[in-house]
């Protein structure tokens, strides 16, 4: 498969706070290993990015509950690696370029529920943001450690 003929897949991604400032992750049920991840998914053909966000984060993790904070001004762009390609998404992307959202849940955590239509995820909990890039699984740390950088200099715009 050569990757370089590949278009990316566009989508969007969700940092979802709580009242603590603590950020959810959820545990993938295809990569069940110690590595997590933030709600994200691709965008549907004539959906805006904001409307994407939301239908994602309902679909993975049942909440509807937030108040949307930012939407993070730049694309965040990461590859697979090669012994993806050709597996994730039917083989159609070489990667994703993804338009991501600072969002408060406002809800109760029982509204938080993985047992969807299409689980994605088999556990979930909240982290401290400076862990983020540790928890991710490698070929995403780099879009992490960015999305990191923008949400200290959100915190920071707000204290």
């Amino acid at each position: 498969m050569e990757k370089n003929n590949l278009p990316l897949r566009i989508g969007v991604g969700a940092i979802v706070l709580n009242n603590k400032n603590k950020i959810f992750v959820g545990k993938r049920k295809d990569n069940p290993v110690d590595k997590w991840q933030m709600p994200q998914g691709g965008v549907n053909k004539n959906e805006n990015f904001l409307t994407a966000m939301k239908r994602e984060l309902e679909e993975e993790t049942s909440i509807k509950s937030i108040k949307v904070l930012k939407e993070i001004d730049n694309f965040f762009v990461y590859e697979l690696p090669k012994e993806l390609l050709g597996i994730i998404w039917k083989g159609k992307f070489r990667g994703q370029k993804q338009k991501w959202f600072i969002v408060r849940f406002n809800g109760d955590e029982n509204e938080i529920n993985l047992n969807t239509k299409h689980p994605e995820f088999i556990e979930w909990k909240w982290i401290d943001i400076n862990d983020l890039p540790k928890v991710i699984v490698n070929f995403k740390k780099n879009v992490y450690e960015k999305l990191l950088v923008e949400l200290k200099k959100f915190f920071r715009s707000r204290a």
